[in-house]
Order: C-alpha cells, then sequence, then structure tokens
C-alpha cells in the first residue's frame, strides 16, 4: 500500500511539473515595440515594423515554442523622450511585455534605456544610430547601425578623390553631433580641411540661410546629415534651386539623405551624388533578392529601405537567441547569447561585436544613379566587417 501511494504520489508530482513546464512554455513572447507610427517619423515605424511582420512571415510566429506578440506604441514625433519613456513604462507594467525593441530615433532610445536596466528587460535597438547608445544600459542590443559607421568611409573616400574642402551641415542632435565630429577626424586625417559648418534644428524645413553661407565659403563639396524623409527633400530642394551644383559643390554624406523613400521626392537632383551606407535595396546577393521580392509582395507600393532591414535583422536576432536560451528572457542569458551572432542579412554578412553588443558589417560607397528609369543607390566600393568607430 505504502509503495502505491508513493507511485501515486510521484506520478502526480512529475505531471505536475510537467503540466507547469508546458504552461510556461506556451506563454506568449511578448515584444513591445516603441516606434513612431505618426507624425513626421511615421514612415520610420513603418518600415521597421514591415520588416518584423516580414520576418516573422516568412519564418513562423512561434519562437522557441512561444507564440510572438507584438504590441505597438505609437511615440510620435519620436523626438520626445518623456514620450518614449512614458509608453515603454506602459509595455513594462501594464503589457507586462518580456523585449522591449523598436526605437527609430536617439531620443527615445535614450529615455528608455535605464527603464530596460531597472525592469531587466532585453532592449533591441532596430534604428536609433548615436554611438553611445549601446553604453545606456547593459541589456542593449543593437542591429542597426552608428552615424560614426556610415560616415567615416564617405570622410575617407573624400579626402582620397579631389575632395580638399569641405562644409558640414548635420541636424543639431546626438546623432548629428556624432557624424560631425566622425567625419571631420577622418576627414582632417585624411588630408582634408574643413572651412564650416552649421547645426540646424531637427523641424527645419528651409534650409536658405545656411546654403547661402555654404555657398558663400565656396567648399569643393558640403557634407551633411540630417534624418531621412522630411528633412533630406528640403534640403535639397533648396540647394537646387540656389545653384549650389551649378558652382561645383558636391554633396558627400551618409545614405539617409539618399534614402529609397526619399529619392522620388527628390528627383533627379539626387543623380550623382555620393554617399557611404550599410544597404541598399540594389545590393547584388541571394538574400537581399529574397527579401526585396517578398517586402515587395507584401508591401506593394512601398520602397524598402534600410529600416526595414533594420526591423527584419532584429527580429532574426530575437529568434535566434531565444532559440539558444531556450525561450528564456533574462537580460543577462539573452545579451550573453548575442554577443558574436553572426549571420549573412540582406545587407550582406553581418555579426554582433561581443564587446559593445553594435553591430559589425559591410559599409558601401554609392552613387546615385538612373536604372531602368528609377532613381537607386548604386555601390561601387566597400569596406568590410567595419565596427562603429565611435567608441
Amino acid at each position: 500500500m505504502r509503495i502505491a501511494s508513493l507511485y501515486r504520489l510521484l506520478t502526480a508530482t512529475v505531471f505536475g511539473a510537467a503540466t507547469v513546464m508546458t504552461a510556461q512554455a506556451a506563454e506568449p513572447l511578448k515584444i513591445g515595440l516603441v516606434l513612431p507610427m505618426s507624425g513626421q517619423f511615421a514612415t520610420y515605424g513603418k518600415e521597421i515594423s514591415n520588416g518584423i511582420k516580414l520576418y516573422l512571415a516568412k519564418n513562423g510566429d512561434t519562437v522557441a515554442g512561444r507564440k510572438v506578440e507584438l504590441i505597438i506604441k505609437d511615440d510620435a514625433p519620436g523626438t520626445a523622450g518623456d514620450v518614449s519613456k512614458r509608453l515603454a513604462q506602459e509595455l513594462l507594467v501594464k503589457d507586462k511585455v518580456d523585449i522591449l525593441a523598436g526605437f527609430a530615433l536617439t531620443p527615445s532610445a535614450a529615455a528608455v534605456a535605464p527603464l530596460a536596466t531597472e525592469a531587466k528587460k532585453p532592449m533591441v535597438i532596430m534604428n536609433a544610430a548615436t554611438s553611445a547608445l549601446t553604453t545606456r544600459s547593459p541589456n542593449i542590443v543593437r542591429t542597426s547601425f552608428t552615424l560614426p559607421q556610415n560616415t567615416a568611409p564617405i570622410a575617407i573616400w573624400a579626402a582620397k578623390n579631389g575632395i580638399r574642402k569641405a562644409y558640414t551641415v548635420v541636424v543639431d542632435y546626438s546623432p548629428g553631433h556624432d557624424s560631425e565630429a566622425q567625419f571631420t577626424k577622418t576627414f582632417t586625417a585624411g588630408g582634408g580641411e574643413v572651412i564650416g559648418g552649421v547645426r540646424v534644428p531637427i523641424k527645419t524645413t528651409d534650409f536658405s540661410p545656411y546654403l547661402e553661407k555654404i555657398k558663400e565659403a565656396k567648399p569643393d563639396a558640403v557634407f551633411i546629415f540630417v534624418p531621412a524623409g522630411e528633412l533630406a527633400v528640403s534640403f535639397m530642394k533648396g540647394f537646387q534651386e540656389r545653384g549650389l551644383g551649378k558652382v561645383g559643390i558636391k554633396i558627400i554624406g551618409p545614405g539617409d539623405l539618399t534614402d529609397e523613400e526619399s529619392l522620388d521626392a527628390i528627383g533627379d537632383a539626387a543623380v550623382g551624388i555620393i554617399n557611404s551606407f550599410h544597404y541598399a535595396p540594389g545590393h547584388k546577393s541571394p538574400e537581399n533578392k529574397a527579401f526585396t521580392e517578398a517586402y515587395s509582395k507584401a508591401y506593394p507600393g512601398d520602397r524598402v529601405n534600410f529600416m526595414a532591414v533594420g526591423g527584419y535583422d532584429g527580429m532574426h536576432l530575437i529568434s535566434e537567441v531565444l532559440k539558444k536560451t531556450g525561450g528564456n528572457t533574462d537580460p543577462d542569458k539573452f545579451v550573453e547569447a548575442a554577443r558574436g551572432m553572426k549571420w549573412v542579412s540582406p545587407r550582406g554578412p553581418v555579426f554582433i561585436d561581443p564587446a559593445t553588443r553594435d553591430i559589425v558589417q559591410t559599409i558601401y560607397i554609392r552613387k546615385v544613379e538612373k536604372v531602368n528609369g528609377k532613381l537607386q543607390n548604386v555601390e561601387f566600393d566597400q569596406i568590410a566587417e567595419f565596427k562603429d568607430p565611435g567608441k
């Protein structure tokens, strides 16, 4: 009788434990996305979320036995850190998310980083590009790029290709400061001279006063960083209207200026611009061909761009990390599994730097050309395995 009773007790205990483990495994994987889905930077949120959804549609919406649940909070305009912080708090307290992700712009990511540390949650940055962001929390991993990483190569190219004097125009917030500092450092090290510069407000719509200063300074080229979208279009419109190109001033910069979402609006004025960037839809590889075809099918009428790739790769990283951890989202285990992770992205081979938790990738030198009647960034040179030089 005692043996039978003990058997029943052991069976019940094992069955109960198995039931609890099954229930835990079946809990959804809640990913809280903080993204601007309306306002000036709405295309950022749309592209990043499209990339995430495309990855799930292709690879399945269950990761390590847990069904993925996306909860999106609109932190428009994306530049107000207090808004992003409040929404992230809602995701953590009310929605009880397992992972924080998204973050289109630096103020958003910077404001939320301390919450990720305090709440002990992994945080995956899919676009925001200030170099120092990964130092704001040990729980951050970034799958996009940094501004110094995309800036140094164009400075190297310019110094080697007859550009001796440059004038800088950057948006007056952290990514702009990063880009300005890196360009100046790398360009002057290559023998170039920065003869002037200006920082413009992020809400600038009229670049006329700045363009007049550039024209008077007579540089060989103007180096510009503005976020992709409306600001890029406004700058190019003013540059053309004031005839700076006609007096021989070239435009160089990171590829935000000639983002595919902006090219049609800029028009033929963009032809000939040399820029450096980590992704172009025309990148020739089997992975990118499959990605761009799937994107066009899923989102007809939209031009795929670097933000979609940041979201796609961000979801790839989350998925592969959780396969390693068995679905466990403990931040220490998550980050450790992410360190050194390698894969072939639509942009090319990438890996996560074990030391900085930033992405290491190929940076391409591109020129805007018209290909079959369509404006495109065409790659003609590259620097492989380029780390963020900002750290």
